[in-house]
Protein backbone atom coordinates (compact mmCIF):
# COMPACT_ATOMS: atom_id res chain seq x y z
CA UNK A 1 0.00 0.00 0.00
CA UNK A 2 1.27 3.49 -1.06
CA UNK A 3 1.30 6.17 1.35
CA UNK A 4 2.04 9.97 1.71
CA UNK A 5 2.32 9.35 5.63
CA UNK A 6 3.18 5.96 7.81
CA UNK A 7 -0.61 4.89 9.54
CA UNK A 8 0.19 5.77 13.20
CA UNK A 9 -0.24 2.18 14.76
CA UNK A 10 0.82 0.49 11.63
CA UNK A 11 -1.41 -0.76 9.12
CA UNK A 12 -2.50 -4.58 8.07
CA UNK A 13 -0.71 -3.54 4.86
CA UNK A 14 2.84 -3.34 4.00
CA UNK A 15 3.20 0.42 3.86
CA UNK A 16 5.59 2.03 1.04
CA UNK A 17 6.03 5.79 2.03
CA UNK A 18 6.02 8.53 -1.19
CA UNK A 19 6.02 12.06 -0.26
CA UNK A 20 6.36 13.88 -3.45
CA UNK A 21 2.92 14.73 -4.35
CA UNK A 22 3.20 14.67 -8.14
CA UNK A 23 4.36 11.01 -7.45
CA UNK A 24 7.90 12.11 -9.30
CA UNK A 25 10.19 8.80 -8.48
CA UNK A 26 7.52 6.67 -7.68
CA UNK A 27 9.90 4.01 -9.42
CA UNK A 28 12.33 3.91 -7.03
CA UNK A 29 9.66 3.57 -4.34
CA UNK A 30 8.10 0.68 -5.99
CA UNK A 31 11.69 -1.16 -6.63
CA UNK A 32 11.45 -4.37 -4.85
CA UNK A 33 7.76 -4.40 -4.25
CA UNK A 34 6.00 -7.47 -5.03
CA UNK A 35 4.31 -6.63 -9.08
CA UNK A 36 0.57 -5.77 -8.60
CA UNK A 37 -1.88 -7.05 -10.89
CA UNK A 38 -4.49 -4.15 -9.97
CA UNK A 39 -3.45 -0.75 -9.06
CA UNK A 40 -6.64 1.11 -6.90
CA UNK A 41 -5.72 5.04 -7.43
CA UNK A 42 -7.61 7.07 -4.44
CA UNK A 43 -4.54 10.09 -3.99
CA UNK A 44 -5.86 13.29 -4.62
CA UNK A 45 -5.24 17.18 -4.46
CA UNK A 46 -8.44 17.37 -2.99
CA UNK A 47 -10.54 21.00 -2.28
CA UNK A 48 -9.07 23.20 0.58
CA UNK A 49 -11.32 25.53 2.38
CA UNK A 50 -8.22 28.23 2.41
CA UNK A 51 -5.97 27.18 -1.06
CA UNK A 52 -2.80 29.07 -0.86
CA UNK A 53 -1.46 28.45 -4.30
CA UNK A 54 -0.97 31.37 -6.68
CA UNK A 55 -2.33 28.65 -9.36
CA UNK A 56 -4.75 26.59 -8.50
CA UNK A 57 -5.06 24.47 -11.56
CA UNK A 58 -1.66 23.65 -11.55
CA UNK A 59 -1.62 22.67 -8.66
CA UNK A 60 -3.90 20.64 -9.33
CA UNK A 61 -2.96 18.92 -12.21
CA UNK A 62 0.29 18.49 -10.79
CA UNK A 63 -1.41 15.90 -8.44
CA UNK A 64 -4.08 14.23 -9.85
CA UNK A 65 -2.95 14.75 -13.98
CA UNK A 66 0.55 13.99 -13.84
CA UNK A 67 0.48 12.58 -10.27
CA UNK A 68 -1.89 9.72 -11.72
CA UNK A 69 -0.09 9.27 -15.01
CA UNK A 70 3.38 8.70 -13.13
CA UNK A 71 1.64 5.97 -10.94
CA UNK A 72 -0.09 4.53 -14.04
CA UNK A 73 2.59 4.06 -16.25
CA UNK A 74 4.64 2.64 -13.40
CA UNK A 75 1.94 0.16 -12.72
CA UNK A 76 2.22 -0.34 -16.99
CA UNK A 77 5.67 -1.06 -16.18
CA UNK A 78 5.11 -3.38 -13.46
CA UNK A 79 2.48 -5.15 -15.35
CA UNK A 80 -0.72 -4.32 -13.85
CA UNK A 81 -3.53 -6.15 -15.61
CA UNK A 82 -6.53 -2.70 -14.39
CA UNK A 83 -6.00 0.13 -12.82
CA UNK A 84 -8.72 1.93 -11.17
CA UNK A 85 -9.07 5.33 -10.78
CA UNK A 86 -11.27 7.05 -7.69
CA UNK A 87 -11.89 10.43 -9.71
CA UNK A 88 -15.31 12.39 -8.26
CA UNK A 89 -18.72 13.66 -9.22
CA UNK A 90 -16.51 17.03 -10.04
CA UNK A 91 -15.22 15.50 -13.04
CA UNK A 92 -18.80 16.08 -14.48
CA UNK A 93 -19.69 20.00 -12.62
CA UNK A 94 -21.39 21.45 -10.00
CA UNK A 95 -24.84 21.46 -11.36
CA UNK A 96 -26.53 18.37 -12.51
CA UNK A 97 -28.74 18.99 -16.21
CA UNK A 98 -31.88 18.45 -15.43
CA UNK A 99 -31.67 15.22 -13.70
CA UNK A 100 -28.93 13.04 -12.16
CA UNK A 101 -25.83 13.08 -14.13
CA UNK A 102 -25.32 9.64 -15.82
CA UNK A 103 -22.01 8.34 -17.73
CA UNK A 104 -22.91 8.41 -20.91
CA UNK A 105 -22.94 13.01 -20.31
CA UNK A 106 -20.78 15.02 -21.34
CA UNK A 107 -18.36 16.58 -18.39
CA UNK A 108 -18.59 20.10 -18.00
CA UNK A 109 -16.25 20.42 -14.76
CA UNK A 110 -15.79 24.10 -14.04
CA UNK A 111 -13.21 24.15 -10.76
CA UNK A 112 -9.91 23.52 -10.44
CA UNK A 113 -10.43 20.15 -8.85
CA UNK A 114 -12.88 18.76 -11.14
CA UNK A 115 -10.94 19.77 -14.45
CA UNK A 116 -7.91 17.97 -13.32
CA UNK A 117 -10.07 14.69 -12.40
CA UNK A 118 -11.82 14.94 -15.54
CA UNK A 119 -8.25 15.52 -17.81
CA UNK A 120 -7.13 12.17 -15.59
CA UNK A 121 -9.73 10.04 -16.92
CA UNK A 122 -9.27 11.23 -20.42
CA UNK A 123 -5.49 10.63 -20.15
CA UNK A 124 -5.98 7.48 -18.38
CA UNK A 125 -8.38 6.39 -21.06
CA UNK A 126 -5.75 7.08 -23.86
CA UNK A 127 -3.17 5.21 -21.92
CA UNK A 128 -5.36 2.09 -21.67
CA UNK A 129 -5.98 1.97 -25.00
CA UNK A 130 -2.39 2.26 -25.87
CA UNK A 131 -1.04 -0.59 -23.69
CA UNK A 132 -3.78 -2.75 -23.20
CA UNK A 133 -4.19 -1.92 -19.33
CA UNK A 134 -7.40 -2.27 -18.19
CA UNK A 135 -9.23 1.42 -16.93
CA UNK A 136 -12.07 1.45 -14.04
CA UNK A 137 -12.82 4.82 -13.74
CA UNK A 138 -15.34 5.54 -10.14
CA UNK A 139 -17.03 8.50 -9.62
CA UNK A 140 -18.51 9.28 -6.20
CA UNK A 141 -20.21 11.91 -4.64
CA UNK A 142 -19.11 13.35 -1.53
CA UNK A 143 -17.60 10.71 0.79
CA UNK A 144 -18.77 10.46 4.66
CA UNK A 145 -17.68 8.01 7.38
CA UNK A 146 -15.71 8.13 10.28
CA UNK A 147 -12.95 10.32 10.01
CA UNK A 148 -14.93 12.89 7.56
CA UNK A 149 -13.54 16.33 7.25
CA UNK A 150 -14.34 19.87 5.65
CA UNK A 151 -17.88 20.91 5.57
CA UNK A 152 -19.09 17.34 6.35
CA UNK A 153 -17.34 17.72 9.62
CA UNK A 154 -18.31 21.76 10.26
CA UNK A 155 -21.95 20.46 9.80
CA UNK A 156 -21.78 18.03 12.10
CA UNK A 157 -19.69 20.06 14.63
CA UNK A 158 -22.86 22.62 14.62
CA UNK A 159 -25.52 20.46 15.03
CA UNK A 160 -23.86 18.39 17.92
CA UNK A 161 -23.24 22.14 19.65
CA UNK A 162 -26.91 23.29 18.70
CA UNK A 163 -25.80 26.05 16.38
CA UNK A 164 -29.13 27.30 14.66
CA UNK A 165 -28.58 26.81 10.64
CA UNK A 166 -30.35 28.68 7.56
CA UNK A 167 -30.74 25.15 5.97
CA UNK A 168 -34.97 24.99 6.39
CA UNK A 169 -35.21 25.57 2.84
CA UNK A 170 -32.42 24.08 1.00
CA UNK A 171 -34.43 21.35 -0.22
CA UNK A 172 -31.99 20.62 -3.73
CA UNK A 173 -30.90 16.70 -3.51
CA UNK A 174 -27.74 15.84 -3.67
CA UNK A 175 -25.79 12.48 -3.80
CA UNK A 176 -23.53 11.18 -0.75
CA UNK A 177 -21.99 7.56 -0.59
CA UNK A 178 -20.25 6.06 2.81
CA UNK A 179 -16.86 5.28 2.50
CA UNK A 180 -17.37 1.43 3.44
CA UNK A 181 -19.98 1.29 0.33
CA UNK A 182 -17.32 3.27 -2.01
CA UNK A 183 -14.38 0.58 -0.12
CA UNK A 184 -17.07 -2.14 -1.43
CA UNK A 185 -17.88 -1.24 -5.18
CA UNK A 186 -14.19 -0.89 -5.61
CA UNK A 187 -13.65 -4.53 -4.32
CA UNK A 188 -16.28 -5.23 -7.22
CA UNK A 189 -13.88 -3.30 -9.79
CA UNK A 190 -11.12 -5.49 -8.76
CA UNK A 191 -12.20 -8.51 -9.97
CA UNK A 192 -15.65 -8.14 -12.02
CA UNK A 193 -14.43 -9.21 -15.34
CA UNK A 194 -17.27 -6.41 -16.53
CA UNK A 195 -15.71 -3.72 -14.88
CA UNK A 196 -12.93 -3.57 -17.12
CA UNK A 197 -12.95 0.11 -19.09
CA UNK A 198 -15.61 1.20 -17.83
CA UNK A 199 -17.15 4.68 -15.86
CA UNK A 200 -19.20 3.97 -12.70
CA UNK A 201 -21.57 6.44 -11.15
CA UNK A 202 -21.51 5.34 -7.25
CA UNK A 203 -23.30 6.82 -4.13
CA UNK A 204 -25.86 5.20 -1.22
CA UNK A 205 -28.56 5.28 -3.63
CA UNK A 206 -30.15 7.27 -1.67
CA UNK A 207 -30.11 11.51 -2.03
CA UNK A 208 -30.75 13.94 0.51
CA UNK A 209 -30.97 17.89 0.79
CA UNK A 210 -29.08 19.72 3.33
CA UNK A 211 -32.16 19.94 5.07
CA UNK A 212 -32.62 16.51 4.79
CA UNK A 213 -28.37 15.80 5.91
CA UNK A 214 -29.28 18.19 8.99
CA UNK A 215 -32.26 16.50 10.00
CA UNK A 216 -30.84 13.30 9.92
CA UNK A 217 -27.62 13.89 11.84
CA UNK A 218 -29.40 15.39 14.30
CA UNK A 219 -31.38 12.23 14.83
CA UNK A 220 -28.03 9.95 15.23
CA UNK A 221 -26.18 12.69 16.79
CA UNK A 222 -28.94 12.81 19.47
CA UNK A 223 -28.72 16.70 19.15
CA UNK A 224 -31.73 17.81 16.86
CA UNK A 225 -30.95 20.16 14.56
CA UNK A 226 -32.21 23.70 14.91
CA UNK A 227 -32.79 25.36 10.96
CA UNK A 228 -34.07 28.76 10.03
CA UNK A 229 -36.45 28.58 7.20
CA UNK A 230 -34.14 31.29 5.52
CA UNK A 231 -35.11 32.28 1.85
CA UNK A 232 -32.87 31.17 -0.73
CA UNK A 233 -31.76 34.44 -2.08
CA UNK A 234 -30.87 35.68 1.36
CA UNK A 235 -28.21 32.44 1.48
CA UNK A 236 -27.43 33.54 -2.09
CA UNK A 237 -26.47 36.95 -0.73
CA UNK A 238 -25.24 35.74 2.37
CA UNK A 239 -22.69 33.58 0.21
CA UNK A 240 -21.56 36.37 -1.93
CA UNK A 241 -21.09 38.69 1.41
CA UNK A 242 -18.82 36.40 3.12
CA UNK A 243 -16.87 35.04 0.02
CA UNK A 244 -18.38 31.47 0.25
CA UNK A 245 -20.24 31.79 -2.89
CA UNK A 246 -18.81 28.02 -3.95
CA UNK A 247 -19.99 26.88 -0.40
CA UNK A 248 -23.80 28.36 -0.82
CA UNK A 249 -23.76 27.15 -3.96
CA UNK A 250 -24.16 23.63 -3.30
CA UNK A 251 -27.01 24.11 -0.61
CA UNK A 252 -28.89 25.77 -3.33
CA UNK A 253 -28.06 23.28 -6.26
CA UNK A 254 -29.03 19.61 -7.26
CA UNK A 255 -25.89 17.42 -7.78
CA UNK A 256 -26.80 13.68 -8.07
CA UNK A 257 -25.50 10.38 -9.60
CA UNK A 258 -27.83 7.86 -11.73
CA UNK A 259 -26.42 4.62 -10.51
CA UNK A 260 -28.40 2.27 -12.78
CA UNK A 261 -24.77 1.38 -14.68
CA UNK A 262 -23.24 -0.26 -11.39
CA UNK A 263 -25.82 -2.01 -10.38
CA UNK A 264 -26.43 -3.83 -13.79
CA UNK A 265 -22.63 -4.06 -15.01
CA UNK A 266 -21.42 -5.35 -11.41
CA UNK A 267 -24.92 -6.43 -9.79
CA UNK A 268 -24.15 -4.11 -6.79
CA UNK A 269 -25.91 -2.96 -4.22
CA UNK A 270 -24.93 -0.85 -1.18
CA UNK A 271 -24.62 -3.21 1.46
CA UNK A 272 -24.94 -0.15 3.76
CA UNK A 273 -28.42 2.18 4.27
CA UNK A 274 -27.34 5.86 4.21
CA UNK A 275 -28.92 5.67 7.92
CA UNK A 276 -26.04 3.08 9.03
CA UNK A 277 -23.35 5.59 7.65
CA UNK A 278 -24.20 8.37 9.46
CA UNK A 279 -25.09 6.69 12.59
CA UNK A 280 -21.40 4.90 12.45
CA UNK A 281 -20.02 8.74 11.33
CA UNK A 282 -21.85 9.94 14.45
CA UNK A 283 -20.60 7.62 16.66
CA UNK A 284 -16.99 8.31 15.48
CA UNK A 285 -17.58 11.95 16.03
CA UNK A 286 -18.82 11.77 19.71
CA UNK A 287 -16.21 9.36 20.53
CA UNK A 288 -13.21 11.82 18.97
CA UNK A 289 -15.29 15.54 19.67
CA UNK A 290 -12.34 16.45 21.56
CA UNK A 291 -9.56 15.32 18.90
CA UNK A 292 -10.97 16.15 15.77
CA UNK A 293 -12.62 19.65 16.61
CA UNK A 294 -10.00 21.20 18.12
Amino acid sequence: MLVRRASIGGSVLPELVHEAADFAGIENTLAGAAPPQVVIHLAARVHLLRDSSSAPLEAFRATNVIGTLRVAHAAVRAGARRFIFVSSVKALGEVEPGRPWREEDTPAPTDPYGISKYEAETALAVLGRETGMEIVIVRPPLVYGPGVRANFLQLMRAIHRGFPLPLGKAHAQRSFIYVENLADVIAQCVTHPAAANRVFHVSDGVDLSAAQLALALGRVLGTPAWLWRVPLPWLAWLGRLTGRTMQINRLLQPLRLDIKQVRTALNWSPPYAIEAGLLRSATWYQESAETVVK
